[in-house]
């Protein structure tokens, strides 16, 4: 038996792109993670919701999950993928990114980009009349912030009052997490060395937004600010694409991610990483494959998110659910 729903707060997100998590509201937010969480629950019920889509991939980078779950992820619902790699030229070398832009928005419906540089995207959004979706950049991973959301609320942390403690370098994903926080109304701890933390124009935006919204952003330098954390979070010390960094790594040395850590946190914290991990630096082995560890749950994840956010993007958004969608729908309300 069918199930009919209202994701009507979704119409206004059709044919947008998705850059940073601030191109979205929190109402949107939330529509899309439930969403996700339908689509998790019975693909059946989607299936040929984007028959005749095409998406296109463009990658600078290497890449593992956010590859393979856009890929499959968008074949599940029936379209099909272009993937363009780039990894040894960069978009706008060979032609202007914005003739590149124009080219592509004849064929494809959607573009995923995966870059070093966010002005590339912005490059990309601003010279294409279809969406233009964030696959990493050096300032955000919208992406993988709402792939976290999805992970917390399935193992019962309340987005509007989670307390995310991060460890590590203040990077792109840690940008994204304090943005989805700071909109959604929680709480998160940033702990970095005071020459690591995030850049002042982010921390700036998110305490603006959380005056809004009621949300806690606190920088820390010391582990022992976990304390109380529904999760503790980290990161690869080295981003992709940066020279190996001894000063760097000896000023993280101090933030590992280690039972001792855990224990601060709490005998209910999860431990979560974006993948792929150095283990032994960022993070011991004991942490990451404890029973406590959702790393593999937030990479499975992303797929389910992104399916959600593509299929508001590009209009596809069901008005009914199956009963198994349905009934995870109404599970994730209460």
């Amino acid at each position: 038996m069918a199930h009919t729903t209202d994701f009507s707060v979704l119409d206004a997100v059709q044919g947008r792109s998705l850059l940073r998590l601030t191109d979205l509201s929190a109402a949107e937010i939330r529509a899309i993670l439930a969403l996700a969480r339908a689509l998790k629950a019975d693909y059946g019920a989607f299936r040929g919701a984007l028959a005749q889509r095409s998406l296109v991939m463009l990658f600078e980078k290497p890449s593992l999950r956010t590859r393979v779950s856009f890929e499959i992820g968008f074949q599940k619902l029936g379209g099909g993928v272009s993937f363009l790699d780039h990894r040894g030229e960069p978009i706008g070398a060979r032609e202007p990114v914005g003739d590149y832009g124009r080219n592509l928005e004849r064929w494809a419906d959607a573009i995923v980009a995966r870059v070093f540089r966010h002005e590339t995207l912005v490059a990309l959004r601003d010279n294409c009349r279809v969406p233009v979706v964030n696959a990493l950049s050096d300032l955000a991973h919208p992406c993988q912030a709402l792939a976290d959301g999805l992970t917390l609320i399935e193992h019962g942390v309340a987005l509007e009052s989670m307390h995310l403690a991060w460890l590590g370098d203040g990077n792109n994903v840690c940008n994204s997490l304090m943005t989805l926080t700071a909109i959604l109304g929680g709480r998160m701890t940033v702990v970095t060395p005071a020459s690591h933390r995030p850049p002042e124009q982010i921390v700036a935006e998110c305490a603006r937004i959380a005056a809004e919204t009621g949300a806690r952003i606190d920088l820390a330098t010391d582990p022992a600010a976990v304390a109380g954390a529904h999760a503790v979070y980290t990161d690869a010390w080295i981003s992709m694409g940066q020279q190996d960094c001894p000063t760097k790594i000896a000023a993280l040395r101090a933030l590992q991610v280690t039972p001792e850590v855990m224990r601060i946190a709490g005998p209910k914290a999860l431990f979560m990483h974006c993948l792929p991990a150095h283990r032994g630096e960022e993070v011991v082995d004991a942490v990451i494959d404890g029973p406590r560890s959702v790393v593999y749950d937030q990479a499975e994840n992303r797929m389910h998110a992104q399916n959600a956010l593509l299929l508001a993007l590009l209009g596809a958004v069901p008005r009914t659910l199956s009963a198994p969608a349905a009934d995870a729908l109404a599970s994730a309300r209460r």
